[in-house]
């Protein structure tokens, strides 16, 4: 078993790497009991990953790759630091009291929290048992392991639908779409509350039809309580260079206001309540 390490707060900017090198690979991680898992870091004070002033645990391991993902750092469990539930769960207690008080609670984002689907859960139970709101943020790529037991402690999914093109999907992220809208249709059938987010990338997202299809796809679900459109940026920049990564994004500039509000407007023409 790895040595154990202090949970890290800081900022999802931060840069964590090779800090479990004994680590499995994600995609091969056994997570049966969630006792122990592997997090970047944390942040207390987010107004924006969910309602209120939350708490934000990212966890490590990831099978997506998105060319333009600012965490690299989290696409492998070997990045992150080895720590206990207990540990996570004493840290959460802290500050849970200030969190419930101002309407907040939450939030757990990687990487892919699904990668460490028992550990994820067994947090969020911890969360309600403070009386916090929880919220998942996720690709929905491994929505198929989100079993009864693992939703029923979620009160909102922050779910990221980065293409509705296939081929789009798959060359921005490396993986199928087909998962994550499959994961979409059974939260809606379910009525759980979504969030969905689209990252808005110059050349690689923007084309109006992709746009189109994503809206057509998320207007009649009931659940769907916002469509965020989240500018691409290049704060993770220096993570891919420090980490001797091919930034195939480097020439490409954050999206005009013009750009945004195109986009914005278009989920709204659909039906959608987008902002």
């Amino acid at each position: 078993m790895p040595a154990l390490r202090p949970l890290e707060s800081g900022s999802r900017y931060d840069l964590r790497a090779g800090l479990s090198p004994d680590a499995p690979d994600e995609s091969e991680a056994k997570d049966e009991e969630g006792s122990f898992g592997y997090c970047h870091s944390y942040e207390t004070s987010s107004r924006y990953d969910g309602p209120g002033l939350r708490a934000v645990l990212f966890l490590s391991g990831c099978l997506l790759r998105c060319t333009y993902c600012h965490n690299p750092d989290t696409w492998h469990l070997k990045d992150g630091t080895y720590v206990s539930l207990q540990q996570v769960l004493e840290r959460l207690g802290s500050f849970a009291p200030a969190l419930v008080k101002l309407g907040g609670g939450l939030t757990v984002s990687g990487g892919e929290p699904m990668v460490q689907l028992a550990f994820t859960r067994r947090i969020f139970q911890g969360a309600k048992a403070m009386g916090l709101h929880t919220a998942v943020q996720t690709s929905g790529f491994l929505g198929d392991r989100a079993d009864e037991s693992f939703l029923s402690t979620i009160d909102l999914v922050l779910l990221d639908i980065k293409s509705s093109d296939p081929d789009t999907y798959r060359r921005v992220t490396g993986r199928d779409l087909a998962p994550t809208l499959r994961f979409a249709e059974r939260l809606a059938s379910l009525s759980k509350p979504v969030w969905v987010r689209f990252t808005l990338v110059p050349g690689e997202t923007d084309d109006p039809g992709n746009v189109a299809g994503i809206a057509r796809f998320v207007a009649p679900m009931k659940n769907v309580e916002w469509v965020e459109v989240q500018p691409f940026h290049k704060m993770g920049e220096f993570k891919w260079r420090a980490m001797n990564l091919e930034y195939k994004l480097a020439n490409i500039e954050p999206p005009t206001k013009h750009l945004v509000n195109r986009v914005v407007e278009q989920f709204r023409d659909a039906g959608c309540r987008a902002r």
